[in-house]
């Protein structure tokens, strides 16, 4: 694989940041992700911290050095995350649980796989084209498509969820791909803090027009200028598949010489003093795994 990849997280007008970002790679699949710790829950920025160790430790688990099935393992593993929130909370006593949106990309092959739970997005551009954006798992959102059907009355608040991880409820988790790639295609994963105070139109012209290393951190000094005092974190993560044949140009990686057995990642091993991958309860992964296809089979029996 050859992919430029650029990072960058700004603290808004809030007390804390607490979102986080991270990437990790074997030889031959990737895997990228960001997560927006929620406001008005305890240790958001242990959610999303949480939530992205375990991601990048079942990765390293289950990449060797490619995924059998990117898709179920996205949905799994974001499940999975899920439930660590929930075991932590319930190992420090706390009276609710820490939550955290969550937004993965993995490429592999010549293609490109996402899943997302919250509103933290993904958008694909492609020939200076906005070919994919996720839908926010919002009532705003919700509306905007219901309203395609029936005409709504008062708007929701845009900031309003309707599933998370940490929740107490089963988040729902919305998966793609796989997309072929080209060279050249741009993928971008950021907070709400970047895409509620720059628009769609102006986040594809950024991409398409400049490399990753201007578009990114202008887009996110855009969203502090036009977010003002009160501005959310605003976090990003882009990269770039097959920029050039030049692997140093800025953030430019190429795999080709590391092992089958190499992983690498930008991801924190452990802010809890634990191996995230051997503390993951069997019993509840195979639970959440056998939802899952319950759901798949269900969604298959309608089509037919």
């Amino acid at each position: 694989m050859r992919f430029t990849v650029y990072q960058i997280s700004r603290k808004g007008g809030r007390d804390k940041n607490e979102d986080r970002m991270g990437y990790c790679y074997t030889r031959d699949a990737g895997l990228f992700s960001l997560a927006d710790g929620m406001g008005g829950h305890p240790e958001g920025e242990v959610a999303s911290q949480l939530a992205l160790q375990t991601l990048s430790a079942l990765f390293q688990r289950d990449s060797r050095p490619t995924l059998a099935d990117p898709i179920r393992f996205l949905n799994e593993s974001i499940i999975a995350s899920h439930h660590q929130l929930l075991r932590y909370a319930t190992q420090k006593s706390l009276l609710d649980s820490p939550r955290t949106t969550i937004v993965a990309c993995l490429v592999q092959g010549n293609a490109v796989y996402w899943a997302h739970c919250g509103d933290s997005r993904l958008y694909m551009v492609r020939a200076g084209k906005l070919v994919a954006r996720t839908r926010d798992h919002s009532y705003t959102e919700l509306q905007d498509s219901l309203n395609q059907i029936v005409p709504m009355g008062e708007r929701f608040n845009p900031n309003v969820l309707f599933t998370c991880l940490g929740s107490p409820g089963k988040p729902v988790v919305d998966s793609s791909g796989p997309l072929l790639l080209q060279s050249g295609d741009r993928m971008l994963l950021c907070s709400d803090g970047l895409w509620g105070n720059v628009s769609d139109v102006a986040i594809t012209d950024q991409l398409a027009q400049r490399p990753l290393a201007d578009a990114v951190p202008e887009l996110v000094e855009m969203a502090l200028r036009n977010g003002g005092a009160k501005c959310d974190n605003v976090t990003a993560l882009a990269l770039e598949w097959e920029q050039a044949e030049n692997s140093d140009s800025v953030g430019g990686i190429s795999t080709s010489a590391i092992g089958e057995e190499v992983f690498a990642s930008t991801i924190q091993a452990s802010v809890l003093g634990q191996d995230v991958a051997d503390e993951l309860d069997e019993a509840e992964i195979e639970r959440s795994i056998r939802e899952i296809n319950d759901a798949i089979r269900r969604s298959s029996q309608k089509k037919n």
